[in-house]
């Protein structure tokens, strides 16, 4: 396909990377991974995986180049329990993970299921092995959350999806324990009317730290007659007072094209929940979900995508 546009997200010659038949299990698909690179250098993705009940569980991937070569741990490495944690009733999902260098562990926020509807639920490893949940931390309906790396002001920082009566627009929250959050404003607001991201919105891979700001890869949903489609933009915030925006591009970067992204159990969805940056500090390699089926890689240029928020409209 031809562009007349910038493409900022470059997808990778072998989407999608992992599927279910990749499993050492038995599942039914896999989509939306967190992502972290470990001190060996490893990439290591957690990944949603799909059991033929329709419930979600959490099962980590690592490779040494990002792409292939995929080691898939035999067993669920994170599963829901519902016995000590009710929240967590039909599935955990759509993790992202924040390396904490105050803690030196790795916090994973995922979303946990209930009968309520979906919560934002947290988990503190070092091993991606052994897990300390903190239970639920943003009540139903609330989602698409993730910490920034280090406290701001004394407090942690905690961007989430809250669904309220306004909408379903992007919030901040800030802790001084991980626990009891607070001081919850909006910072990105679902647009109106027929814009790619009038319907909801909300983060989609933990924010980037450049010099210029906190840059932020999210997703739009646009209501159309045939279902969502769902794409992503970008949006940058001050580094010191996250909830301001200092700028917001109007049109999407990154939307369904390809086969793999517009047909599968959820179609033309693209739903990144992690990346790794190479040590240049602009390589970045982004996944995503792709139809609620499988994960794909994009990769991108932080500088790139900088100049093109710097210049859009």
């Amino acid at each position: 396909m031809t562009h007349q546009y910038k493409e900022l997200l470059h997808r990778h010659d072998s989407n999608p990377i992992l599927t279910a038949a990749d499993w050492p299990y038995p599942i039914h698909s896999v989509f939306n991974a967190g992502v972290t690179l470990l001190q060996d250098g490893m990439t290591l993705l957690l990944c949603r995986v799909e059991d033929r009940r329709g419930m979600s569980h959490l099962c980590a991937a690592r490779s040494e180049n990002g792409i292939d070569n995929w080691q898939i741990d035999p067993q669920p490495t994170l599963l829901p329990d519902p016995d000590h944690f009710p929240e967590e009733l039909w599935g955990i999902e759509d993790p992202r993970i924040t390396y904490l260098p105050e803690l030196q562990k790795y916090a994973v926020v995922y979303t946990a299921y209930t009968r309520d509807g979906p919560g934002v639920a947290l988990a503190l490893t070092d091993d991606f092995h052994h897990f300390e949940r903190y239970g639920v931390i943003m009540s139903p309906e609330d989602k698409d959350a993730a910490l920034l790396p280090y406290r701001i002001d004394g407090q942690w920082v905690l961007i989430h999806r809250l669904v309220s009566a306004s909408g379903a627009h992007m919030w901040i929250s800030f802790s001084s324990d991980l626990r009891h959050w607070g001081s919850r404003k909006i910072m990105l607001e679902a647009r109106k009317g027929g814009w790619w991201d009038a319907d909801k919105i909300g983060l989609s891979s933990p924010p980037i730290e450049t010099e210029q700001g906190w840059l932020v890869i999210y997703h739009g949903v646009r209501m159309t007659g045939a279902g969502c489609v769902y794409r992503l933009g970008l949006a940058l915030f001050d580094l010191h007072s996250p909830e301001c925006c200092i700028k917001r591009g109007d049109e999407w970067i990154f939307g369904p094209e390809k086969p793999y992204e517009q047909f599968g159990d959820v179609g033309y969805v693209v739903f990144p929940c992690g990346y790794t940056l190479a040590p240049d500090g602009d390589k970045l390699n982004l996944y995503y979900g792709a139809a609620d089926t499988s994960i794909a890689l994009a990769t991108a240029s932080v500088k790139d995508m900088l100049a093109w928020l710097e210049h859009c409209n």
